[in-house]
């Protein structure tokens, strides 16, 4: 089951005893654990009727004893346990989930990995309650998650925006959400957001980053990428350069891959992992740069990389590192 279905569920009035939420993804489990401790109950009832339970500042006959209780002047009781991970004793739950409370709705945040399949409580789980199992989005997954999550929020947004946002960014989904929840406080209703609306709300310029720079140097593009270059010496938190060479070792390993390849855009963006918008930058740069530039490209980086963090250089100032950097590759 997503999230989503879970809330679909909730504001439908129907419910179950228990919901278990597991995994790696943070932000899957803190909507529904936030949509459980907000909108379950309504303002009179949650005096009452609403627990919030920290695992490490609880025990499990605590929260049991909590499920346990009927609810006051309401259908229903919402007890909540989160960080669940580090509570001692969690197995001894299954004492309670065997045989839980109809008029007790019991979420169980679990973040940072799974509870084994093959244990008693697992199997309970799944035969009595709810399970949410959340893992990381894959990198190329992304910019079509940012589109979805824009588009509930009755938003659209372009293509190169929702990538922008994410290379900006990384694989953290609720940063990503932060910066678009702010963009629904500064744009009106069903208007499409753009690379300019990024640069503008977010701070990421849309001329100025990590992605247009390796897209310039993979086309090989000298005037574009001493201009980016300079940008960022002369703007040091637009990109640093400890943040830039992983990104573009990155780009250049991909780069390295489709040599391997056999077939079209479609098994290159495959045998990458990468979304197919980007395949054709890819590509095209390992036509620039054939296998012998792309080898030498990495070897490069690794080279800056070190030299960026005080190894076998003597004190040079990043963007004078990337420039140098820059001349070495593209030639």
């Amino acid at each position: 089951m997503e999230y989503q279905d879970i809330i679909r569920d909730w504001k439908q009035k129907k419910f179950r005893s228990l919901y278990w939420l597991e995994g790696e993804e943070d932000f899957f489990i803190d909507q529904v654990t936030n949509y459980a401790e907000h909108h379950l109950l309504d303002e009179a009832e949650k005096g009452f009727n609403l627990t919030i339970l920290y695992g490490k500042d609880t025990d499990w006959t605590a929260v049991v004893n909590t499920c346990r209780r009927y609810p006051m002047f309401a259908e229903r009781q919402v007890v909540v346990l989160k960080e669940a991970q580090a509570m001692r004793d969690l197995l001894k739950l299954e004492a309670y989930i065997e045989n839980p409370l109809a008029s007790t709705v019991f979420v169980v945040a679990h973040k940072q990995g799974k509870i084994d399949g093959r244990s008693k409580l697992a199997k309970l789980i799944k035969e009595k309650g709810v399970l949410l199992s959340t893992k990381k989005m894959y990198d190329n997954q992304l910019p079509a998650w940012v589109e979805s999550y824009v588009s509930s929020r009755e938003l659209a947004i372009s293509q190169k925006a929702a990538i922008l946002l994410v290379d900006h960014i990384g694989n953290d989904l609720s940063r990503i959400a932060n910066e678009i929840d702010k963009l629904l406080v500064n744009l009106p209703a069903g208007k499409k957001i753009d690379e300019g609306d990024i640069e503008k709300y977010v701070g990421i310029s849309k001329e100025y980053n990590v992605f247009e720079l390796q897209n310039a140097i993979g086309q090989k593009n000298t005037a574009k990428v001493f201009r980016i270059i300079s940008y960022f010496a002369a703007n040091p938190k637009a990109a640093p350069i400890q943040m830039t060479l992983p990104a573009l070792y990155n780009f250049f390993a991909k780069v390295n891959l489709i040599f391997g390849v056999k077939g079209g855009e479609k098994e290159v963006a495959a045998a990458l992992g990468v979304h197919p918008f980007f395949v054709k930058d890819y590509m095209n740069a390992a036509r620039q740069y054939g296998p012998e530039g792309t080898e030498k490209a990495i070897l490069l980086l690794h080279q800056y990389n070190l030299r960026s963090i005080g190894i076998n250089d003597s004190g040079v100032e990043d963007g004078e590192l990337m420039k140098e950097l820059m001349y070495k590759m593209m030639n």
